[in-house]
Parts: C-alpha cells; sequence; structure tokens
C-alpha cells in the first residue's frame, strides 16, 4: 500500500511547533523552553526550530481566537488575499506558510512535528497522512519501538480526495503528535516528559535517516476515520445525553453492535446500531463539543511499509 515517494536527500530544516491550540499546554511549553535554551532539539545534520504556532490564542489560554488554525493550511486560506476582518487565524497560517513553507514548494521545511494534547483518553497517537507516506509511518514505527509497553497508536488522518487542512501539511513531510489525557490549560508532568522523551527520539530518527541509515520493511496497524457520532439532543439542540460510563476512556477498544455508547439525562441507554466492530477515538474530547462531535469511529488496518533505503551519499546540503 505505501508508495508515497520517501525524501532523496537528508532532512535540513525541521521545525518543532507547539500551541497550534492555544490551551494545550505540553507543546506550548515544550516550544517556550526550547526557546530560551535552543540546544536541546538540534542535531549534528538538521537545524530544528521551535514555533509557537498560536501565539494570540496561546496568551488568552483558549483553543483559538477566530477559527481553529489546524483547519486553515489550505490552499484557500493561505492564498487568499487579505482583509481587515480577517479571522486572527487566517492572517497567522499565512505568516507560518511564508516561515516554514511555502506549501507545495521546493522552498518549504523538510519536516514539521506539530505537538497536541487532547482531553481523550487516547495516550500518544501519531497522525500521518496516509498508509502511502513510508518515510513517516518508518518514524512512527522508530518511536514505537523506543517504549514498546507504552501506547503509540498510528491514525491515517487524510480524507481521500481533500487537500490537508493541518499545520504540517505546509511542510514537505510532517507528522502530528496527539497526547492525552490531560485537561485544556492544564500542564501534567507525566505527559510533558513523555512528549519531550518522543520529540527527542523523533528527531534522532531524522539524524538516523539523514546519516544514511537503511531500514528494514515491517507490518503496522494503523486507524483510519470513518465517520463521527454527535451526542444525542434536545429539538432545540441542547445535550439530551452524555457518553456512557462504558464508553468513556476506551478509546481504540472494539465498540461492538448492541453496546451502549450514550447515557440520556431521563435514565435509559442509547446503544450502537452499526452494523459491524470499530475503534472510537476522540471519546468526549473537549474542543470537539462546538464540533457536534461526540467521538470518531475508525476501522483498524494492518498493512506493509516497505523498506525505508539509505540515503546515498552527499556533499551538498539541501533544504
Amino acid at each position: 500500500m505505501c508508495s508515497w515517494p520517501v525524501p532523496r536527500e537528508p532532512l535540513r530544516r525541521v521545525a518543532v511547533t507547539g500551541g497550534t491550540h492555544g490551551n494545550e499546554m505540553s507543546g506550548i511549553y515544550l516550544v517556550r523552553h526550547w526557546l530560551r535554551a535552543p540546544g536541546e532539539p538540534q542535531r549534528p545534520s538538521f537545524s530544528a526550530t521551535p514555533v509557537l504556532a498560536n501565539p494570540a490564542a496561546t496568551a488568552a489560554c483558549r483553543c483559538y481566537v477566530g477559527r481553529d488554525l489546524n483547519r486553515t493550511f489550505t490552499s484557500a486560506f493561505l492564498t487568499a488575499t487579505a482583509h481587515p476582518g480577517d479571522p486572527y487565524e487566517v492572517t497567522r497560517a499565512q505568516e507560518l506558510n511564508r516561515l516554514v513553507g511555502p506549501k507545495d514548494s521546493g522552498r518549504a521545511f523538510a519536516f514539521i512535528l506539530d505537538l497536541h494534547n487532547t482531553t481523550a483518553n487516547m495516550a500518544a497517537c501519531l497522525f500521518v497522512d496516509n498508509a502511502h507516506d513510508a518515510f513517516a509511518l518508518h518514524l512512527c514505527r522508530h518511536l514505537q519501538l523506543q517504549s514498546p509497553e507504552l501506547p503509540c497508536r498510528v491514525f491515517l488522518s487524510q480524507v481521500p480526495g481533500k487537500e490537508s487542512f493541518h499545520l504540517d501539511s505546509i511542510a514537505k513531510n510532517g507528522m502530528t503528535l496527539e497526547l492525552g489525557p490531560q485537561p485544556q490549560g492544564v500542564l501534567r508532568a507525566d505527559l510533558f516528559t513523555r512528549m519531550r522523551a518522543l520529540v527527542a527520539a523523533a528527531l534522532d530518527f531524522i539524524e538516523l535517516f539523514n546519516q544514511g541509515t537503511a531500514l528494514p520493511a515491517f507490518e503496522m496497524e494503523a486507524y483510519r476515520s470513518l465517520s463521527f457520532v454527535d451526542f444525542p439532543r434536545t429539538e432545540a439542540g441542547d445535550l439530551a445525553g452524555t457518553v456512557h460510563p462504558q464508553l468513556q476512556d476506551r478509546d481504540f477498544e472494539p465498540l461492538r453492535p448492541g453496546a451502549p455508547i450514550f447515557q440520556m439525562f431521563s435514565g435509559e441507554d442509547v446503544l450502537y446500531e452499526g452494523e459491524s466492530t470499530v475503534h472510537p477515538v476522540f471519546i468526549n474530547e473537549a474542543a470537539y463539543y462546538e464540533k457536534g462531535i461526540a467521538f470518531f469511529q475508525t476501522e483498524k488496518l494492518t498493512f506493509s511499509v516497505p523498506a525505508l533505503p539509505a540515503l546515498a551519499p552527499t556533499t551538498t546540503r539541501g533544504p
């Protein structure tokens, strides 16, 4: 399934972005630390640039101030003529595109690792566009092998036929790291430490690749979104119930037909009526209440990832 072109030259410019959502604190404080002490993310073969993606939302400790920044990196937004009434995040997306892009250009950064937290019980989850991105999938496998006793799942995020709208799409290669559960506006030491270790391992992988390390083929499990499910609602649009206790905190676990998914305020249970087993994720995620999403339904896939060949020796420094 994997035929996406892998980089043919060393990755020289890497960005680590935090605060794309201004109330997801692990990435925010990692980036703030690295802006004061930038030596930690650097590696011998490339420069790593920490970027606070959404300063206005971070200052307000809000997900965003105008619109969701991580839904704003499409060509339509990035190339639009600026207007005084534009949401802040549209202007900021264009600034980031100039800083680490432009998207779909030879001048873009080689790689972006975008850092997020979720309130859902998803542990570490790595978001890759699709099952054809062999370089990103090898990076995911490298991260999984660093601490095999800890969950580190892969989520295939791109909708077929649609342009990617996430921040990491403006680089030549990219990936998003979600880590939870962590409440919005809260910094937990255990998750901060876990994110720091995962970022370090990702940067180490890029260094290995740049130094000409070849990596063997392997089989990978990943999850792909099928649809989302909204909460039960009243005729006025208010919540009529909430996530059932038997579903809460069971992200990535199998959900079988007939299992309870919601508990109505009136007392009865709402059961899952699908015809097949799915794997819910982002269960009861706080940021998705406004989007009308109680959880995503995903399918679990297993596929082959081809070997990653060693880079040919080079004496020049590429982008």
